[in-house]
């Protein structure tokens, strides 16, 4: 079904399958990567959900975008953690799975983009994926990401529009990467650098919805 939507759809994609949750692991331990990872949550031994975790966990790996597929809808909320890009039901038709490999590559083409911003004579890029929230201090814009803080002069809801419809307000003063996201509750959103921020009122049913649709 996926060399079929990729034929259709004039997207150049390699596949390989695996068996077992081990197998995957222990072609993912040795350094290899994947883009679009389709993953049955029933599996022999070590589960999908395991080897989702293994992924966003042990790896740190954020980037990869994660499709789990189950015969059990009650899966849904338990997969979270592991910031999947989709969750299907089976049995999977044709439609769906044309639907996430589109997603999939639009979602990797944004985190492949660069977010451009000034700081007095110099210009940065970051790419969007390293992104995983913004903060409002003042006149001045934090950008953090796992590996350091940036910050620029500007305004949060100039930058809100230019952002994609990967990033989300939450609060006055944060703007947040929901790829970034491991756990969220009505008031606070914890992300994957272990900050746990503020969802205000005013943006409380949004977050959710938006959190939930994925």
């Amino acid at each position: 079904m996926l060399l079929q939507c990729a034929r259709e759809q004039n997207i150049q994609i390699e596949t390989n399958v695996w068996y077992t949750g081990e197998g995957l692991r222990d072609y993912l331990k040795a350094g290899n990567h994947l883009d679009i990872l389709f993953l049955d949550i029933e599996l022999f031994k070590m589960t999908g959900i395991e080897v989702g975790d293994f992924i966003r966990n042990h790896m740190e790996d954020r980037e990869m975008q994660i499709v789990y597929i189950s015969g059990e809808p009650s899966y849904a909320q338990k997969l979270f953690k592991t910031q999947p890009m989709d969750f299907l039901v089976k049995p999977i038709t044709m439609q769906q799975i044309e639907a996430s490999l589109q997603l999939a590559v639009k979602l990797i083409e944004k985190n492949a983009g660069k977010f451009e911003f000034q700081n007095g004579r110099d210009y940065y890029y970051i790419p969007y994926g390293d992104i995983i929230y913004f903060e409002s201090e003042g006149r001045k814009i934090k950008i953090v990401t796992a590996g350091a803080e940036k910050e620029f002069y500007g305004g949060i809801r100039e930058l809100e529009k230019k952002l994609s419809k990967e990033f989300l307000r939450i609060h006055q003063s944060y703007v947040i990467n929901k790829g970034h996201v491991v756990w969220y509750t009505y008031e606070t959103v914890k992300m994957d650098d272990n900050a746990i921020l503020p969802i205000s009122k005013a943006y409380r049913k949004q977050v959710r919805e938006r959190l939930l649709r994925g």
